[in-house]
């Protein structure tokens, strides 16, 4: 008989700041309302203006939608956390919000990885670029992958909400994530914990391969070019994208890939906000600040609002 002995949990996030906790409650709200702000902007930008009409602002759209997304899940609750060291919500919401922060990370990573098709693309095959790399392809690709993603999650996220939590009910993290949410069962999560592991392999390990493999072969095709010029200008085309891999891949695979037994609680939790609060953060500024058409898009925007 499926029995559930606790209905919520508490949250202990950062219970060592103390007096920190104003100071870093008003950081993170700062950051959240600019991450909100420079993903948003980014949409509208790519929507309104026809130069930005294309796959590759297509697909950094998707990428703002999905911070916005992760941001959103994760952040409102954390500055409660922080206000008040610590929180209690209900299990269902733990378990929505597990199942939301699953989903926008697989699928930021399987949307990073068609982006990297895109640009291999681009400076690999150029001729046959226009040809695949369409319309089509960019909606069929993105839908493609949130499809994946929730396919892969569905049967775990049904045996976790199936098992039974007795408790205890705290959790020594900022937000509710795999790792900590499998402790609180008294189910046997052997078989769930085979198959986070074999989604992780699927969702992380298989796109970060293609990626690599990818970058392999636009470095090689950079490289053979003759004129520097050329190399600069080839090379720019795919850097914003390669910044934003390092820094999503780097704090996700430090996360997940490391086993829990070496990481120190306060090093994880570090980790965990660079992926989840700063990385939403930065995406639009990578993309957007070196880019001469969003700068250009901008400023024609705010010259038309003005």
């Amino acid at each position: 008989m499926h029995k559930n002995n606790i209905t919520s949990v508490f949250l202990l996030g950062f219970p060592n700041l103390h007096s920190l906790n104003i100071l870093l409650f008003l950081f993170l709200l700062l950051l959240y309302c600019v991450t909100i702000c420079g993903n948003s902007i980014i949409i509208v930008l790519v929507s309104m203006s026809k130069n930005l009409h294309s796959p590759m602002y297509f697909f950094i759209t998707q990428v703002s939608f999905v911070d916005i997304l992760m941001t959103m899940d994760i952040v409102p609750n954390l500055l409660h956390i922080v206000l008040h060291d610590g929180g209690s919500m209900s299990l269902a919401a733990c378990l929505s919000q597990m199942s939301v922060g699953a989903n926008t990370e697989s699928s930021q990573c399987l949307i990073l990885t068609v982006m990297s098709y895109d640009r291999y693309m681009a400076i690999c095959n150029p001729l046959r670029y226009n040809a695949i790399i369409n319309k089509t392809f960019c909606v069929k690709s993105v839908i493609a992958s949130w499809l994946v993603t929730i396919l892969l999650m569905l049967n775990i996220e049904i045996d976790i909400y199936k098992s039974d939590f007795c408790g205890p009910n705290i959790i020594d993290h900022f937000f509710c994530d795999f790792a900590p949410v499998l402790k609180l069962s008294c189910s046997d999560m052997s078989l769930i914990q085979i198959q986070v592991a074999v989604l992780s392999v699927i969702a992380i390990i298989c796109p970060f391969t293609m990626i690599i493999v990818s970058y392999v072969y636009i470095i090689t095709t950079i490289l053979s070019i003759r004129s520097i010029s050329g190399r600069q200008k080839a090379f720019s085309t795919c850097s914003s994208h390669l910044t934003v891999v390092c820094i999503f891949y780097g704090t996700l695979l430090s996360v997940y890939l490391v086993p829990a037994k070496e990481q120190i609680s306060a090093t994880s939790k570090v980790l965990s906000l660079l992926y989840t609060v700063v990385t939403p953060l930065v995406n639009p500024f990578i993309y957007s600040l070196r880019n001469k058409d969003f700068k250009e898009a901008f400023e024609k925007c705010t010259r038309t609002i003005i």
